[in-house]
């Protein structure tokens, strides 16, 4: 059984909405006044609001923008209620997050469709939020193993070989070992940053203070930065010779660190997905309101469905490609580029490459130094 808090200060008109909701099923609870609404919604967390908005003390604007604060009750669907239903309190009600208005006076008919639209989208975004949260439990728990095991294997057994044959091996067999050993190490330890990563990532995007205080960091000259990371990744893969850059040194509003996070995981996947003798281009552009940072491969690209269900732990073709990584490289690149005021944009055709861009808000010139 639903339940529907009403927050008005009209006794006879919390009555007959009461009434007519008690016909139709619900479980009714009633409020005389915003901050007793308030009160009661934090305790009892209804599956919907109706509140009037005309009230003394607390209206149902300053009842709304409180019950939007707190985690608990943010979500919960909100109808005002009112007999000025006028263009400018309804702009400003939806600004403050009413998901719906009852203009009064209204039927039994019109508040029945209202409260069953907003019950009906409510349950539609909570199986969506279902649906999204099974399929990211069921990619964590297919993909994290695999990627954690598949490292840690190759450490261990080679760590057993030197253990048990250290008195017989060649030398060269030591150092390859060795290497195998650091290799699969270097891939263990790429799958924990990036999953702590996007944790921490998530933690402060759930968190508008922790991602307003990312903001103040900038890169001044980012051109020779780009060009490190992005060598870097050139000459793992084994592909200097496949790396274009064309960089403008223009400054981009955040910090170093993350500018570095980008240009690794962006240049990683164009150098991962594309055949070597193919070009990878690296561009910093700059225009009068933006600064862009683009990768551009000839690999084997997205469809147009694979564009729109990249994240978190996302790989696609696994079965036909091996791939190494949580597909978490996109994802975090992605919300870097949000976090700090941007947008991620990915342009390409299956088999025909892809586009990736980072763009950024202009940063405005330094204020000059009081004296």
């Amino acid at each position: 059984m639903k339940k529907i808090l009403v927050i008005d200060d009209e006794a006879w008109l919390r009555e007959m909405i009461h009434l007519a909701l008690r016909q139709k099923g619900f479980e009714v609870i009633e409020a005389a006044s915003g901050q007793e609404g308030i009160e009661l919604a934090r305790r009892e967390l209804p599956d919907l609001i109706l509140c009037d908005i005309n009230m003394s003390q607390v209206d149902g604007f300053l009842t709304l923008t409180a019950l939007r604060k707190e985690a608990t009750t943010a979500a919960i669907p909100f109808i005002l209620m009112t007999g000025l239903a006028d263009s400018a309190s309804m702009r400003h009600g939806m600004e403050l997050g009413a998901d719906d208005y009852l203009p009064k006076p209204f039927t039994t008919d019109q508040l029945y469709a209202a409260v069953e639209a907003r019950l009906k989208k409510a349950q539609a975004l909570r199986e969506e939020a279902e649906r999204k949260l099974a399929r990211l439990r069921d990619n964590i728990s297919l993909m994290m193993p695999h990627e954690m095991r598949t490292p840690l294997n190759g450490i261990l057994s080679n760590a057993e070989l030197l253990a048990r044959s250290a008195a017989t091996l060649q030398p060269a067999e030591v150092a390859e070992i060795g290497r195998d050993i650091h290799q699969s190490s270097e891939r263990l330890a790429r799958v924990i940053e990036n999953f702590l990563i996007y944790a921490q990532l998530e933690l402060i995007a759930a968190d508008p203070k922790s991602a307003n205080g990312l903001r103040p960091g900038r890169t001044e000259h980012p051109a020779d930065l780009i060009r490190a990371h992005a060598s870097a990744q050139a000459a793992q893969a084994g592909r200097p010779a496949d790396l274009f850059l064309e960089l403008t040194d223009a400054p981009v509003p955040l910090a170093s660190e993350y500018l570095s996070k980008i240009v690794d995981e962006l240049t990683q996947n164009a150098f991962k997905f594309s055949p070597a003798g193919t070009p990878v281009c690296v561009t910093l552009t700059e225009t009068a309101a933006a600064v862009t940072l683009s990768v551009r491969d000839q690999g084997r690209g997205f469809s147009p469905e694979e564009i729109t269900r990249i994240g978190a732990y996302m790989q696609f073709d696994r079965k036909l490609h091996e791939q190494q990584g949580l597909g978490l490289g996109l994802t975090i690149a992605r919300r870097l580029v949000e976090l700090h005021g941007g947008a991620l944009s990915i342009v390409g055709e299956k088999d025909k490459g892809a586009l990736v861009s980072a763009k950024f808000p202009k940063v405005r010139p330094a204020p000059p130094p009081v004296r």
